[in-house]
């Protein structure tokens, strides 16, 4: 079957591409009935209904011409697409494109577009590299910290005839009011406004989950004393626009005054929580702690072994690269926003920081993000990696479960999507990762830690542009510790 494109790749310096694309007459000549019927709808003529105008009377009444220019805006998006799978490249940023002359009839369409591509890298070594590896540990801090959130959860509030401290519940009725200038008199008033009214709240003074101020104007206050005036200024980041960084007043009836008191440490608190005795329970408490953070631990490793390989490989990553992918990344994460119910001037505003820098603190993760991706690449087709169908099926399983759909049935659904090969070079880029993890040797993370002051040769090697470990092959030598009296021997 004949590709609905055809493309041509020229290469350009600083990882960026020329694609010349043709897209064949017969798919051209379907894109302008199409536009014709399109057109033909809005369009009114003598003898015809609404919608009902043939395409080549379209064509006729308004010209080729411009049923052809909406045709090729129609369809411009699709080609592109079908361009990038077509030509196999990667593509970073956004296209540049030149959309040539208009074709005649029966000719085919030529454009083209130059873009910025996944950069090549030059792989050092990545296999039987040695990665630091921490212990997983449990502190006894950390097991203190669970107990004492235990306690407080178990707790019981008492009231007191005292009055209010920092850490205490108090219940208060309140009503909040805004500053309003009366035209006639100039007089500054303060009235009541929607959502600013509550009764018998619970307040922890010290949770910091109120307005600034609003907790603390509360410190010292007692039951059934005369309500307080509370001064407030609402956050600029308010989300309610109405109120953000106004100032208000609120009169606060305190009704009640509550301690927290924590339970005993002891062996019926043990019990409730299902332990024999408080040993029991920290034991118990250290073994989940030590499980979290042996996953923990695992991750760190894995990224480790990964930014290794980077290390060793010689990647060239441009300025102009690095930005377009934190704007992907940017833009990327505004979509995810979206269907939240967040705009980008929401989130602008909450951040309260402009655009421009948010994307420039992004470019260090982008363009470190851009080498991973680049060495990926290398290691899969180096390694030849071809993940099967079996591979498929099984990474697609947790997915398919949550979605109640048997695994070959969401396969088959991405292969019709035309998102299969997508789904293969993903899971490929996973057994890369896997790969280099699994050849890595672990060391003590002190051990890796001092390493990383040291000087070495393939540091050198790294700050002139080789790739470390260059010439040794994908898998060389695993890296002893080196130190300057291997010098007289390198020679």
């Amino acid at each position: 079957m004949a590709l609905p494109v055809q493309t041509n790749v020229t290469e350009l310096p600083d990882s960026r591409v020329r694609v010349a694309v043709q897209v064949e007459p017969d798919q051209v000549q379907a894109r302008v009935e199409r536009a014709a019927r399109e057109l033909g709808r809005e369009l009114k003529l003598p003898g015809f209904r609404k919608g009902k105008v043939p395409a080549a009377l379209v064509l006729q009444r308004l010209g080729r011409e411009a049923v052809l220019e909406q045709a090729v805006r129609d369809g411009l998006g699709g080609w592109y697409v079908e361009a990038i799978r077509t030509s196999e490249i990667v593509p970073v940023g956004d296209p540049k494109i030149d959309l040539g002359e208009l074709p005649g009839p029966g000719a085919a369409f030529q454009f083209s577009f130059e873009i910025g591509v996944l950069p090549r890298a030059e792989l050092g070594q990545y296999l039987d590299l040695e990665v630091g590896r921490r212990e997983p540990q449990a502190d006894e801090e950390q097991i203190e910290r669970q107990i004492e959130a235990m306690r407080d959860r178990l707790a019981r509030l008492e009231t007191v005839e005292r009055a209010a401290e920092l850490g205490d519940h108090v219940v208060v009725d309140y009503t909040g009011r805004l500053p309003t200038i009366e035209d006639e008199t100039g007089e500054t008033t303060f009235v009541p406004f929607a959502g600013g009214e509550g009764r018998d709240q619970l307040i922890e003074l010290g949770s910091g989950n109120l307005i600034p101020g609003f907790e603390e104007g509360l410190l010292g206050a007692r039951a059934g004393e005369d309500p307080r005036t509370v001064e407030v200024t609402f956050p600029g980041d308010y989300p309610n626009e109405e109120l953000a960084g106004r100032q208000a007043t609120f009169e606060i009836d305190v009704k009640e005054v509550k301690h927290k008191q924590l339970p005993a440490l002891d062996e019926d608190f043990a019990a409730d929580a299902g332990f024999d005795d408080v040993d029991e329970l920290r034991e118990d408490i250290r073994s989940k702690l030590l499980a979290e953070d042996e996953r923990h631990v695992s991750e760190e490793f894995r990224e480790a072994a990964l930014d290794a390989a980077v290390a060793a490989a010689k990647v060239h990553v441009t300025a102009e690269l690095a930005r377009a992918r934190a704007q992907e990344m940017w833009e990327r994460m505004l979509h995810s926003l979206s269907h939240r119910g967040i705009s980008r001037e929401s989130y602008l505003r909450l951040a309260g920081r402009p655009e421009e820098e948010i994307l420039t603190e992004t470019i260090p993760d982008a363009e470190r993000a851009l080498r991973r991706e680049a060495v990926l690449t290398a290691v899969v087709a180096a390694e030849q990696i071809e993940p099967s169908e079996e591979d498929l099926l099984e990474y697609l399983t947790p997915a398919a479960e949550r979605e109640q759909v048997e695994p070959a049935e969401a396969l088959e659904k991405l292969r019709a999507d035309g998102r299969l090969e997508e789904l293969r070079e993903d899971l490929a880029a996973r057994q890369a990762v896997d790969l280099i993890v699994e050849r890595a040797v672990p060391i003590p993370a002190d051990q890796a830690a001092a390493r990383e002051k040291l000087w070495t040769p393939e540091k050198e090697a790294a700050a002139v542009g080789e790739p470390a470990g260059a010439g040794a092959g994908g898998s060389g030598a695993g890296g002893g510790l080196w130190t300057p009296g291997d010098a007289g021997s390198a020679r």
